[in-house]
């Protein structure tokens, strides 16, 4: 029997977990009760066929998670630190303004801010590796330049994220995630004592598909014109969308192979970022992740 695939991401003190259909969180409040959030998952004829495509469909994935998973994010956030005393008013308050206006407001934001950061990440390390352009010669040494900075700016800034107790937090809950998913394909019970067990990596990991897109923009800068200047600056940004795309199959494809010996460790550069994008769990960590998890399986029935 073929089981669902099933993904999540990390909120504020707890877990999202999402399928084909239905999207479920659950986070742990301060008064220490579980409190769910739930919602299908939209359905677009449109976007259906394009996720048929390949290349077109990993862009597609992509905005589809960035702009999902901002409900869902809004909701731990809200809940988390509000007294539960004052959850009436405030939703009393919220029924007075346009909901779907809110929702287009943050889908716009949650994309822009996407783009910001893939813009900043692909342009900055051009102009570095400019400056040394006359030391490092040679369109292989300017490009392995600029990944070695890219990979030095992806990796320096989520390893000073990490050191924020806040994020610390947050990656506890993306391990704890990982766990379950990994508790659950490998047709084990969900107890707190069985996914403790797993493993906090997982092949599917969106942390993999950032860095595949460094790995796979190495490799397609190599085909491209870089001389002059301007004319690299333009192909970076014209090739951000086959980047992504391509990238989105490399991941499709390592996940397929991660039985597979030898072939298996493709997919081992990403696993190697998730020890900096994961942190294990705690065991209430773990038992928030559980009850989303479940949650999620019952909105499915």
């Amino acid at each position: 029997m073929t089981k669902n695939i099933y993904g999540g991401q990390a909120v504020p003190e707890g877990v999202m977990f999402q399928s084909t259909d239905h999207i479920a969180t659950a986070i742990r409040r301060t008064t220490g009760e579980i409190e769910y959030f739930d919602m299908p998952r939209p359905k677009n004829k449109n976007l259906i066929k394009l996720k048929k495509i390949p290349f077109i469909r990993g862009i597609v994935a992509i905005f589809e998670a960035v702009v999902y998973g901002m409900k869902p994010m809004d909701f731990a956030t809200d809940r988390y630190e509000r007294d539960p005393k004052d959850d009436y008013k405030i939703e009393s308050e919220k029924n007075n303004t346009s909901t779907a206006k809110v929702a287009i407001t943050t889908a716009i934001i949650a994309i822009l801010t996407f783009l910001f950061a893939k813009f900043v990440l692909t342009l900055v390390p051009v102009f570095i590796a400019e400056v040394f352009s006359g030391v490092i010669t040679g369109k292989f040494g300017q490009v392995f330049l600029e990944t070695l900075i890219k990979l030095i700016i992806l990796l320096g800034y989520i390893y000073l994220l990490s050191l924020t107790p806040m994020v610390k937090r947050l990656f506890q809950y993306h391990g704890a995630e990982h766990k379950v998913i990994n508790c659950y394909e490998n047709d084990l019970e969900l107890t707190v004592e069985n996914v403790q067990k797993q493993s906090r990596l997982h092949y599917r990991c969106g942390s993999s598909f950032i860095l595949f897109t460094v790995l796979v923009g190495f490799v397609i800068y190599m085909f491209v014109p870089m001389e002059p200047f301007h004319v690299r600056i333009i192909n970076r940004i014209l090739l951000i969308p086959v980047v992504l795309g391509l990238s989105f199959e490399v991941l499709q494809i390592t996940n397929k192979l991660r039985s597979v010996p030898v072939l298996k460790y493709l997919g081992q550069p990403g696993l190697w970022l998730q020890y900096l994008t994961t942190k294990n769990p705690k065991d209430d960590q773990v038992d928030v992740a559980i009850h989303s998890f479940n949650h999620l399986l019952r909105s499915e029935k």
